[in-house]
């Protein structure tokens, strides 16, 4: 707020608040020991709200426009005051004026991890850290809980509550959820959206109104991303090992046409005790009352040789037939 953003004079007949300097939620009109003219004008831009305070309670708000101030458009001074309809004389009260416009990207994050209850890995410490957009919607509420008396009141002012209250809420609805780490990693939009269901009557109570908040990063700590790593290791292992077993039975076929050499004789007998492997499994499923899940498995296996051309489509019907006896 510049030396130019107010006009006054010792009776005051013009009120104006020209916002000068980002990230300013509310300011004090400064009165020092001028009085209002009565008839004055008070010019409220479309990006503010002003509020009349006497000695402490909360009178007349305005909203957007040009207002002349007299007995009929300050009824809640005129009440505290005791004025009569007569009354025309200069008249002191605190003015604030409180800035409307969306406070964008404003950071949260967790300064240190947060402990929570995860399905997968137990109890772990979590980092998360984003952006939130906020706006001042009720002066009033505003004026009581946060700002008060002070002559500005700042954006930065207010960093700390906000990002504990986001912390706090976090830390619930992970609780509350029992949604684990990686799904809710992978679905950071989702549980932004969740949050800001979570947190938008948190923000109402003070007087704000959240528009929105963004999750742009969660992480575990290094030790755990390490176990976590070695996990994803193990698991790519095991597909690996699989993808390795299926290019071997599609190799069968293309040796097994070469019956004249070595490799057309180990290709063959590869191919006779895979056969005989599922054959003896399925026949072990007949023998102990094979679940679904078993037999099913069992007639993939099967499928898979039909297809290779080690198993005839006859040998492969016939099998089928009897394997879905043992489930019906």
């Amino acid at each position: 707020m510049g030396p130019g953003g107010f006009i006054k004079k010792q009776f005051i007949d013009i009120i104006q608040y020209t916002e000068e300097t980002d990230g300013v939620l509310a300011c004090r009109y400064p009165m020092q020991d001028f009085e209002i003219q009565y008839g004055a004008q008070l010019t409220v831009r479309e990006s503010q709200l002003a509020l009349f305070v006497d000695e402490g309670r909360i009178a007349d708000q305005f909203g957007p426009g040009l207002h002349k101030l007299t007995t009929n458009t300050l009824p809640v001074l005129t009440y505290l005051k005791n004025w009569d309809k007569l009354f025309e004389s200069p008249f002191k009260s605190d003015v604030y004026f409180f800035s409307t416009r969306f406070q964008l990207n404003r950071k949260w994050g967790t300064p240190n991890p947060i402990t929570i209850r995860d399905k997968e890995f137990g109890a772990v410490r979590l980092r998360a850290f984003g952006i939130y957009t906020y706006k001042v919607a009720e002066p009033r509420i505003f004026h009581q809980n946060i700002s008060g008396t002070r002559a500005v009141y700042t954006v930065d002012d207010l960093d700390d509550q906000l990002r504990n209250t986001i912390v706090a809420s976090i830390t619930d609805l992970f609780a509350e959820s029992g949604i684990p780490f990686l799904d809710m990693a992978a679905n950071q939009d989702e549980f932004g959206a969740r949050i800001r269901e979570k947190l938008a009557a948190e923000f109402t109570k003070i007087g704000l109104a959240l528009d929105s908040i963004r999750v742009q990063n969660m992480s575990l700590p290094e030790e755990l991303q390490k176990v976590l790593d070695k996990r994803i290791s193990m698991d790519m292992v095991g597909d690996l090992r699989r993808l390795t077993q299926y290019e071997t039975a599609g190799s069968i076929p293309v040796a097994a046409a070469n019956e004249g050499g070595a490799a057309g004789i180990g290709a063959s007998l590869g191919a006779g005790l895979t056969m005989g492997q599922a054959m003896a499994e399925s026949i072990k499923s007949s023998q102990s009352g094979a679940s679904t899940t078993d037999v099913m498995a069992t007639l993939e296996k099967l499928h898979d040789l039909m297809t290779k051309g080690v198993l005839t489509k006859d040998e492969f019907e016939a099998k089928k037939a009897e394997l879905l006896k043992k489930i019906t």
